[in-house]
């Protein structure tokens, strides 16, 4: 099958080692803005990014693999960008009222909607204990933002690794006070492969026959 999206997917793989080229910062609007535009459910957006650019930065994020996953490690310091994707663990009606209000804001609710807007929480209410832990439901959200990124990426000619391996421990104790409350299990590496070192780029892409993973009713 030939089609820009098809060639897209054929060519994006898990880089396993970067050069130290920067991606452009014309590139990295469009990823940026590529994440904000991620679906979620409900419109819910309940995720925070936080980029990882500079030297300080990459440096903190070094050594949060101090105790496990230090086979990802390299990538911090030589890859571009390190992208931590977190979600909130308990997302409340306060927070979906932030969507609303920008709904109302661009155009898209009433403001004399604004009440019967919030009929849409009722799939977080569905998805949250009596702890107020909705924590696999947003978490859920997030991956969709990951794969939105990986794509946008991919298009770019810009290579990524995505990392569940992460301490998400440390993560939160080293970032605590830009994650605020937020959970980060998973982390984006985007940067350039190198050509000598990455023996994943030379590796055939392998999936599973269509026939075994889709079923058409």
């Amino acid at each position: 099958m030939t089609h820009p999206i098809i060639n897209d997917l054929e060519k994006r793989y898990t880089t396993k080692r970067y050069t130290t080229k920067r991606i452009p910062q014309d590139d990295l609007d469009v990823i940026y803005e590529a994440m904000r535009l991620s679906p979620s459910s409900i419109n819910s957006q309940p995720w925070k990014f936080i980029v990882i650019e500079s030297d300080e930065a990459k440096e903190r994020m070094h050594s949060t693999f101090a105790n496990k996953f230090q086979f990802n490690q390299p990538h911090i310091k030589t890859a571009s960008h390190v992208i931590l994707f977190a979600y909130n663990p308990k997302y409340k009606r306060d927070d979906y009222a932030q969507v609303i209000d920008a709904d109302i804001k661009n155009g898209r609710t009433q403001s004399e909607n604004r009440e019967q807007a919030f009929g849409a929480f009722a799939f977080v209410d569905m998805n949250t204990d009596e702890q107020g832990n909705n924590a696999m439901w947003t978490k859920a959200q997030t991956y969709i933002a990951l794969g939105n990124t990986m794509h946008a990426a991919a298009r770019l000619g810009v290579d990524s690794t995505p990392m569940e391996g992460v301490d998400a421990q440390l993560i939160g104790e080293v970032f605590e006070q830009e994650l605020d409350g937020y959970i980060c299990d998973v982390a984006l590496v985007l940067g350039y492969h190198d050509d000598t070192e990455d023996y994943n780029a030379k590796l055939p892409k392998s999936r599973l026959a269509k026939e075994q993973v889709i079923q058409v009713l």
